[in-house]
């Protein structure tokens, strides 16, 4: 109850303590084009400049392991959001993968004989857009601590892995490939020597790979393999093919033959999830993709879902044709036998569905969300191949929604963990009950900020609506996740604030794609939007060619900046309306190729069609800020178009692109922020089978573009996303991949990397918040993180790295007030945080100072305000100032608590002050001067602190708030200077007692001695009461004092949002201030009379006199 309390937030105050941390930044020069060279290095800058995350919560989880017998430890593997473990059974859960350049984890495998190898195979398995690439397996012997590539570079989806259950040397790996195109490295591999060496025991042809691997568990020399053909291009999926099948081995994967007849499909199949019974490994299951009877291209195909052998492999008969057991078969298969009833199986996918009779029946748990949105809904069963219904004599919820990979514990059937598409579920019940997770692995596809102050953050997620929430709550501590809220629109679009009217989002897309053109007009008051679909007509099902307008997935929205009331949106046209959504036109013809081959069903086997395999589309509108009219879009077949004239005539400068890929999506155009003509371009080319970076610029409207990925590496994940111009150093750029973040000062001629603190994952948004200087990144796998403050960054100049010291021009400081937190929970991880308060401070040091350099705040009257001390680091170095004026320094006593001689001080011999609080006026707005001083060398910059626009009362009435709080401070420094000279006197005492005890010679002085003690003491227990000692909170045990009465006021005060003081604050200053005077009077009385007289008696015995200075305590 007692430490610090101070007239500002308690935030402010650590932020005081933090001040001294600051970041360091080292030389190195980098070649330029339209700048000098600029001094920058990544590794010198990690700790100076840092990714902050902010939230959302997080959705998908690709795949999940525990370890057989710990119920309290298991693993999560994101789709793009690197993997997560848990050792107290889901309560708490850390990343221990972030130091990997990769973040897709689609299957993991604990060593049984030793489960601290883990095994973690990279890419994701679970198709469908906007999914993510490995670069192979990775081998952890320490339980996660660290990490190894092992190799398999090229494997690009890792489906499956199995340990031999008595030699952990010895793995099995299923590489489905990229599958954006023929690939040699597709297959199934083998390890028996623990990844020294790897085999390609299993090969097809090169659109063809290992989906899934599954091993007898009393016999680990016989294995099944499931192989699937499949194709991913941008105009759509092909999956099944002759190559498809399952194939066996007996002898340990040496060698294999396909099964045929016996009861399985005769036709091409597609994906197959594969399951042998743990109790019974003569129970095997198949769920087969087979078009379920739906002839494809008039040819004949074969139906069902699931197979079962019930001999081990040699004969098979169709058990179900129900199509909730696998849904969307790209996307989901899988099937997971329980480990102590073979005719128990569970079938992740949309739903969630079990079966207790070997799969003829199935009961489907109800959707129940994730994150404790409910426990699922009404369990209904489901009619297999006998069409019998299901016997249920236990009840069964869903883990969440968009069921991806499970696991059961060989040791406990009761025990399982599910990955879905609302993070991951724990059941020690049987599926009767779950803990629902969700991580901070959020799949944001875009992010833009409002003009609000703080900014809000907006952004679709992946398997949400779109989100809102704050860069800055103003509260302190963390961003709870209740802070975010939708703003409708759907997974895939975007979330964009109206500049001119801050209570207007534009929402677009749904959790079904784009379709017509989706488009919402919100109301943040009313929490409701209007639809202004362009043409609300349902593309579900449909193939591009059959459509009126083609809408990607995530089709483009622009709010032109020069007109807000004029909007843009794309399908193979531009679409413009200037009435807010009530009507639409057309101001460009078909802006692609319009190839209507690339426009066809897409699926293969299972058509799926969803707006993502679209072909021909508009994927990229961008009109210029610098000319109004100048629009430029990007096609997704590799088309780059632009107006200058606001559609009335376009041109088509595609072919001015050197070695652009032909197929490859242009997904974003950032037209130039100084120039009308020049503009930015990102190709991306992975789904053409091309995984490198392809980024262009051009100054002249696209007559001329140049190709900038000098610094980029060429690695399966380093294809880009997204650019952006800084707004106020020309020829800054930024870039995002789908590992990365980079920045260039010489506009794309050469990158370096700004990765920092930033897990790998995709960078989708990105955009720079002039206000405040940040930079604002949508990661597709850890939500949204901000760059605080990039002004270094902006004004590093050689002149500035070559000078002995500079300091940069600080940007503006918001006197943030605090307000109320919405509810929040402990230990959530998907918290974000808030930026550190007050003002942000940037100096370069050429060489490292003798001594540290001191940092000095003076206001407009030149009067000194605070000083602080700065770190020594050669480069760039960080320090916040938290805009309190010098704090007030607590007194130490020198003495025990009264009646507690067992109580141990501190090694110095002193202890802290209970009651006393380093006070800490947050100073009024205006124009303030940073000084900093390094070896005698000063430099001086201006700094304007504003006023918190939330605030709503007036200036006068701040000044008397702060007039009143300095008052309160100087009392308290008073009262610390008292004490302080209290203690003085009287550890002296204390020490003089002792020594005239056995000074008979002088024992007649003790009672005066003794009498000058008490006094000091009895006045002393008017400013704090001695007997606290600061534990046990003592401080409901006996009156609060002088000085605690002082903190609690100016508590009272800091927490009244800069209203002036009222009556009852003014009058219970008069009582402390008249109760301060008191003290002060009789201080003096005693220091002048009683210590005079007893000095005065000492010095004539020649006795050490009492002094009332000590020296100083020293930290």
């Amino acid at each position: 109850m007692h430490g610090t309390v101070s007239l500002i937030p308690r935030r402010l105050i650590n932020a005081a303590v933090r001040s001294a941390a600051t970041a360091v930044l080292t030389v190195m020069a980098a070649t330029t084009v339209v700048a000098q060279a600029v001094p920058y290095s990544q590794a010198a800058a990690a700790a100076a400049l840092r990714w902050r995350y902010i939230g959302p919560v997080g959705n998908r989880v690709a795949s999940v392991a525990g370890v057989p017998g710990d119920p309290n430890t298991y693993y999560a593997g994101a789709a793009s959001g690197g993997l997560w473990k848990t050792t107290d059974g889901g309560v708490h859960w850390d990343p221990i993968f972030d130091n990997q350049k990769v973040h897709s984890v689609g299957a993991l495998a604990v060593a049984r004989t030793a489960p601290n190898i883990v095994w973690a195979g990279t890419g994701e398995p679970w198709i469908r857009s906007h999914i993510s690439v490995g670069d192979g397996v990775y081998k952890s012997t320490d339980a996660g601590r660290s990490w190894k590539n092992m190799g398999l570079p090229e494997s690009g989806r890792i489906g499956r892995i199995v340990i031999h259950p008595t030699n952990s040397d010895i793995v099995y790996v299923a590489a489905q490939g990229f599958s954006y195109g023929p690939q040699q490295e597709r297959g199934l591999y083998r390890t028996t020597d623990g990844g020294q060496t790897w085999s390609k025991v299993l090969f097809v042809d090169e659109h063809t790979g290992a989906i899934d691997v599954v091993m007898d568990p009393q016999n680990p020399n016989k294995l099944f393999a499931a192989m699937w053909t499949l194709e991913i291009r941008t105009w759509g999926r092909q999956s099944g093919g002759p190559g498809g099948g399952i194939f066996q081995s007996m002898d340990g994967g040496t060698t294999w033959k396909k099964l045929a007849g016996s009861g399985l499909p005769k036709h091409p199949v597609g994906k197959i999830g594969l399951s042998i019974a743990y109790s019974n490994p003569n129970r095997v299951y198949a769920l087969i993709e087979t078009a379920d009877g739906v002839p494809v291209k008039d040819e004949a195909v074969d139906n069902g879902e699931l197979w079962r052998s019930d001999d081990g492999g040699t004969t098979w008969k169709i058990v179900s044709y129900n199509r909730d057991l696998a849904c969307r078969q790209a996307y989901y298969t899988r099937v997971t036998t329980s480990t102590d009833n073979p005719d128990e199986a569970y079938f992740t996918c949309a739903s969630f569905n079990r079966t207790l009779d070997g799969g003829v029946t199935a009961t489907t748990g109800g959707q129940g969300g994730a994150g404790g949105r409910g426990r699922g809904g009404a369990i209904a069963p489901v009619a297999g191949a006998g069409g019998r219904a299901a016997v249920n004599p236990n009840p069964m919820t869903a883990p969440g929604g968009d069921h991806h990979d499970m696991w059961i514990d060989p040791t406990n059937g009761n025990r399982m963990i599910v990955g879905h598409d609302q993070g991951v579920s724990i059941s020690t019940t049987r599926a009767r009950e779950w803990l629902r997770i969700q991580l901070p692995i959020a799949q944001m596809y875009h992010v833009t900020t409002d003009a609000r102050i703080p900014y809000w953050v907006y952004g679709n997620r992946q398997d949400g609506p779109s989100y809102r929430g704050p860069s800055n709550t103003r509260s302190g501590g963390t961003i709870p996740r209740s802070m975010w809220h939708g703003v409708q629109g759907g997974e895939s679009g975007f979330a964009t604030p109206d500049p001119t009217d801050t209570n207007l989002v534009w929402s677009t897309a749904s959790g079904s794609g784009s379709r017509g053109g989706i488009i919402v007009r919100f109301d943040l008051r009313s929490k409701t939007g209007a639809n202004v679909e362009v043409w609300p007509q349902s593309t579900g099902g449909h193939a591009a060619a059959d459509l009126k307008y083609r809408f990607i997935w995530d089709a483009p929205f622009e709010i032109s900046p020069h007109d807000a009331k004029t909007i843009y949106t794309g399908s193979q046209y531009v679409h413009m309306s200037n009435d807010g959504g009530k009507s639409w036109k057309e101001i460009s013809p078909d802006l692609t190729r319009n190839d209507k081959s690339k426009q066809q069903m897409s699926g293969g086997l299972s058509p799926d069609n969803i707006g993502v395999e679209y072909a021909d589309v508009i994927h990229s509108i961008a009109e210029s800020r610098v000319q109004k009219g100048v629009i430029w879009t990007g096609a997704n077949d590799g088309l780059v178009q632009v107006t200058r004239d606001a559609g009335k005539s376009w041109t088509n400068v595609t072919a001015n692109v050197p070695g652009m890929p032909m197929w490859g999506s242009v997904r974003h155009v950032e037209p130039g922020r100084f120039a009308a003509g020049t503009a930015y371009i990102i190709n991306d080319a992975h789904q053409e089978n091309n995984r490198d970076p392809w980024v262009y610029r051009t100054h002249d409207f696209g007559k001329t573009w140049k190709l900038i990925v000098n610094g980029l590496p060429k690695v399966p994940m380093g294809y880009a996303h997204i650019i952006r111009e800084d707004p106020v150093r020309k020829g800054l750029l930024y870039l995002g991949t789908e590992n990365a973040v980079y920045l260039s000062y010489d506009d794309g001629d050469q990158w370096q990397p700004l990765q920092l603190n930033l897990p790998a994952s995709p960078v989708y948004g990105m955009t720079i918040e002039s206000r405040f200087n940040d930079l604002v990144i949508g990661t597709y796998g850890r939500g949204f993180w901000i760059l605080d403050d990039i002004t270094p960054l902006q004004k590093l100049t050689v002149a500035a790295a070559a000078a002995p010291a500079h300091l940069f021009a600080p940007r503006p400081a918001y006197r943030f007030q605090n307000v109320e937190q919405n509810v929040t929970m402990q230990d959530d991880l998907t918290a974000g945080q808030n930026p550190p308060y007050g003002a942000s401070i940037n100096y370069w040091l050429k060489t490292a100072p003798a001594t540290a350099p001191e940092i000095t705040i003076r206001d407009a009257a030149g009067k000194l305000v605070r000083t602080l001390s700065g770190a020594r680091g050669v480069g760039l170095n960080r320090i916040y100032w938290d805009l309190g004026n010098q704090p007030t320094v607590p007194p130490r006593l020198r003495t025990k608590p009264s009646f507690n001689e067992q109580f141990a001080l501190d090694a110095d011999g002193t202890r802290s002050a209970p009651g006393f609080g380093a006070i800490s006026v947050l100073i009024l707005p205006g124009k303030y001067t940073v000084q900093l001083t390094v070896d005698g060398q000063s430099y001086s910059q201006p700094l304007e602190v504003k006023k918190d626009p939330n605030v709503t009362v007036t200036d006068l009435d701040m000044k008397a708030s702060v007039d009143a709080q300095l008052q309160i401070q100087a009392q308290m420094a008073a009262a610390g200077d008292w004490v302080t000279s209290m203690e003085a006197v009287r550890v002296q005492v204390q020490q003089l007692t002792a020594t005239l005890a056995s000074d008979a010679k002088n024992a007649d002085i003790l009672p005066a001695v003794d009498s000058v003690g008490r006094k000091f003491t009895d006045l002393e227990r008017s400013v704090i009461d001695l007997r606290q000692t600061g534990q046990g909170q003592d401080g409901v045990r006996w009156p609060t004092q002088i000085a605690g009465q002082l903190n609690y006021l100016s508590g009272n005060l800091a927490a009244s949002a800069d209203n002036a003081p009222n009556a009852p604050q003014r009058d219970v200053y008069m009582v402390l201030d008249r109760q301060s005077k008191a003290t002060k009077t009789a201080l003096d009385l005693l220091i002048q009379r009683d210590l005079a007289a007893l000095n005065a008696r000492l010095r004539a015995r020649g006795l050490k006199e009492i002094e009332l200075k000590l020296p100083p305590v020293v930290f």
